[in-house]
């Protein structure tokens, strides 16, 4: 009962919920005697603790409800997800690390200037061909020549992460819970960026959903 499988969407696969009938049963502690007897029934009150206002505290126990998945977003979406402070990452892509290396045709959302892709691209095969020549020089080279090419190549590394634009897609693996995608639900579901709606979109699909939208399933 641990364990919850959820299909994903654009931006979120390999879905997992855990602890949802587990949080079910403890949200019963206040007004019990004996935990042994609790169950893992849903009830009005416990339903009703979870619908209450964001922020009162009343739904606490959903902090229990912990979800897991990978979500790719723009640099734009990565930027505005990094304020929630239950939201984190378990590990995701570098650009500090593989800029470079990314396929840069397929990189970047479709509402990115093809203009700015083209001069990111540029900058990425002009690195690359320095590393090329600091690496592969078939021609000993002087220490000073090498010094120098180290400064170029470091200094067009900084001008491609610089010059990378909000639309470039990195996927990143995170781990949150219940309540604190109430608030992120609460805030993003009409956001003008179309990612956040899909991503809240995909919320509603999550078991018992209810308990963070709000909204009762038909």
């Amino acid at each position: 009962m641990s364990e919850i499988r959820v299909e994903g969407c654009g931006c979120v696969a390999n879905a997992m919920v855990y602890g949802l009938y587990e949080s079910i049963r403890r949200a019963k502690f206040p007004m019990a005697t004996d935990t042994d007897i609790l169950n893992f029934d849903m009830t009005k009150g416990i339903k009703a603790l979870a619908q209450s206002g964001r922020g009162e505290g009343h739904d606490q126990w959903l902090t229990g409800v912990i979800v897991q998945f990978d979500l790719t977003f723009t640099n734009k979406a990565w930027v505005e997800a990094e304020r929630y402070h239950f939201l984190d990452f378990v590990s995701s892509q570098s650009t500090m690390h593989r800029i470079t290396k990314f396929d840069l045709d397929n990189a970047f959302n479709e509402h990115t200037d093809k203009r700015i892709i083209e001069i990111v691209k540029e900058k990425a095969k002009e690195y690359n061909e320095l590393c090329d020549a600091f690496n592969g020089g078939l021609v000993p080279q002087s220490q000073e020549f090498l010094a120098d090419l180290e400064e170029r190549r470091k200094a067009k590394y900084l001008e491609v992460l610089y010059s990378n634009p909000a639309g470039f897609r990195l996927t990143a693996g995170m781990t949150t819970n219940y309540r604190q995608l109430k608030t992120i639900y609460g805030q993003r579901k009409n956001h003008r960026l179309p990612e956040w709606r899909e991503f809240c979109k995909w919320i509603e699909t999550l078991p018992m959903s209810e308990l963070i939208t709000g909204k009762d399933k038909e």
